[in-house]
């Protein structure tokens, strides 16, 4: 399939990444369920634990049984409400506009997907959402009468290179699985994994990262300078081989990850127009 513009990619997890810390921790943890975040994560720790569980299920089945013990709202108005109030790290609302702008120069088409263990309802709700061709999230499942039930998709960091291979074949709803396990030659996905940048920050990310690197992508730590813990995890992506480019949480322009990202998109762009110019010889007599 031909595009009229090669289709590149800018895939980002959400907290850490984004936006500071949990987007649970922002409101809902600590001022809707009352209890600390770090009694919130233990009790998940341990419920994962005693259940063999996965321990994004377990924290998605606490949010809503302790939120219905404490009758709060689970509509996904309420939800998106939350999500509106997220907190960002600095230049994130005026960076994709930017990116997109430059690869518009370039000839490019720019699409940018969100893969988070993160809440997708509350990413939803924030000031960005409507910037993201896909916002592949943990998902809640809402009953008739639009209130949270339970889960209806848990995004670990093992499944999240399902969501990597779903943009690499361009086969995007969550619910397709016959699609995206059709055979399709490398050289016919609509989006090589060398056109496919992704920004991450910490544990989740490390399969992501590995996938990306090792099919010739751009894995990029992003790391918070505030934070020794996350300065810390970005160092221990770089020397384990999970990441080879890495930039401050300052997406500004000018900034050094905004550098970065429009190196990463002239890259994009040389080798993606390089491979339209190729023209073999025809065979004699075809």
């Amino acid at each position: 399939m031909t595009f009229e513009r090669p289709r590149v990619v800018f895939a980002y997890d959400f907290d850490g990444t984004l936006a500071p810390g949990n987007m649970q921790e922002h409101a809902f943890i600590p001022d809707e369920l009352g209890m600390s975040h770090q009694d919130f994560w233990e009790e998940t720790k341990a419920l994962a634990k005693a259940q063999r569980g996965d321990p994004i299920l377990a924290y998605m089945h606490l949010m809503l049984e302790k939120a219905r013990a404490r009758n709060v709202e689970l509509t996904l108005a309420s939800w998106r409400r939350r999500g509106a109030d997220l907190p960002l790290f600095p230049g994130v609302t005026d960076w994709f506009d930017r990116q997109n702008a430059r690869a518009a120069e370039l000839e490019l088409d720019l699409n940018h997907f969100i893969i988070s263990s993160g809440n997708r309802e509350l990413i939803e709700g924030s000031p960005i959402a409507g910037h993201f061709k896909r916002i592949y999230a943990s998902a809640f499942m809402f009953d008739a009468a639009g209130d949270a039930i339970g889960p209806a998709l848990a995004v670990n960091y093992t499944s999240k290179t399902q969501y990597l291979f779903r943009i690499n074949k361009w086969t995007l709803e969550e619910w397709d699985e016959v699609a995206i396990n059709k055979v399709l030659a490398k050289d016919e996905r609509p989006v090589p994994f060398d056109r496919i940048a992704f920004f991450g920050d910490g544990l989740t990310d490390i399969p992501t990262m590995r996938l990306v690197t090792d099919q010739g992508g751009a894995a990029v730590a992003v790391y918070n300078p505030a934070s020794p813990k996350s300065m810390a995890a970005a160092r221990e992506l770089r020397d384990d081989g999970r990441a080879h480019m890495a930039g401050p949480a300052d997406y500004t322009e000018g900034s050094p990850l905004d550098q970065l990202a429009q190196a990463l998109l002239a890259e994009m762009a040389a080798r993606a127009h390089a491979r339209n110019l190729v023209q073999w010889p025809e065979t004699p007599g075809a």
